[in-house]
């Protein structure tokens, strides 16, 4: 088990990049362009508390916005738990993070996203 409290200055800028790809295409109402980089930003951040948490605070607000009752009521337990499963290394690798997802089904991590996060630990 290993325990994570910050996410590695080289990996922050991936993270960042995708809320901000998925905060574009939200404003452009590509919902589901926006959804995708926030479950790739999901992937990156998992591991890390902070950040885990608010990728899920940023999924409730897109399901608030877009009026989405099963995301809204899915991200609930998420943000309440997420960053405490994170801090103690107990997370379902590579899960999307979405309602539409079991909250601990592991899941297999897209090859560009496995090949950032291990060469930017």
């Amino acid at each position: 088990m290993k325990i994570h409290t910050t996410m590695p200055d080289k990996l922050k800028p991936f993270f960042l990049q995708e809320l901000k790809i998925a905060d574009n295409y939200f404003e452009n109402k590509d919902y589901k362009t926006s959804w995708f980089h926030l479950e790739r930003a999901h992937i990156i951040g998992q591991p890390y508390p902070y950040h885990h948490t608010l990728v899920h605070w940023k999924m409730l607000l897109f399901g608030i916005k877009i009026k989405d009752l099963r995301e809204i009521i899915g991200q609930i337990p998420r943000l309440i738990v997420g960053g405490v499963k994170s801090f103690v290394g107990e997370i379902p690798v590579g899960n999307t993070g979405g309602a539409n997802i079991p909250p601990l089904k592991s899941m297999e991590i897209p090859a560009d996203l496995k090949l950032i996060i291990e060469e930017n630990k």
